[in-house]
């Protein structure tokens, strides 16, 4: 078999991660992954989802070795994976629920509202759009080790960085999203859970 990529903080984080989404994603639908990378998330969430269609994404140059790892390790449930990068090519249907895990603080500020904005239009109305990462608190609180690692990304370029919980807010509000749901996770981690507004009855 093929060498596959590999993330070490992958493997660690993808149980904690599970059990949360366990809570919040649907019955059953269509879920799109932003930034599925090396794919061991999305091979080992589908199995526990049956009902669920999963919809891997990343740019260009990581959908080699993600083809790969869902080649050798998906279920039937995993759509082959296609390429999305934030700023343009979002696919043009809608999505049930929406997953992404450590992008938005290797992102540019741009491409984080981008983000937002692609996931406010393709995420149908009672949706939930599941962000797994660091955050800073509104009062600008970090750990001291989230602290660490925001200076480390800034060094590596100054765009990336841990990103403000109350931005994010104010991202969603701006694109028919609400904070619903907040957990605390392993090394200092979030899950944050928008859900996309009912569309409006009023006439």
């Amino acid at each position: 078999m093929a060498e596959l990529p590999y993330s070490e903080a992958c493997e660690r984080n993808r149980e904690p991660i599970r059990e949360v989404l366990k809570d919040f994603l649907p019955s059953e639908g269509r879920v799109l992954e932003i930034g599925s990378c090396t794919g061991q998330h999305v091979v080992f969430f589908a199995p526990t989802f049956p009902n669920l269609v999963w919809q891997p994404t990343d740019r260009q140059e990581y959908l080699p070795g993600l083809r790969a790892r869902i080649l050798q390790e998906g279920v039937g449930s995993i759509l082959p994976p296609v390429e999305l990068d934030v700023l343009n090519g979002w696919p043009d249907h809608a999505f049930d629920a929406v997953y992404s895990a450590n992008t938005a603080h290797i992102m540019g500020l741009p491409e984080v509202e981008a983000m937002f904005s692609g996931v406010g239009r393709i995420l149908l109305p009672g949706g939930v759009f599941c962000l797994y990462g660091p955050f800073r608190e509104k009062d600008g609180h970090m750990a001291k080790s989230n602290e660490r690692f925001d200076q480390s990304l800034r060094a590596r370029d100054p765009a990336m960085g841990i990103r403000d919980l109350g931005l994010l807010e104010k991202l969603a509000a701006s694109t028919q999203l609400s904070l619903i749901g907040r957990k605390m996770m392993p090394a200092n981690n979030q899950i944050l859970v928008f859900e996309r507004h009912e569309e409006s009855t009023d006439v």
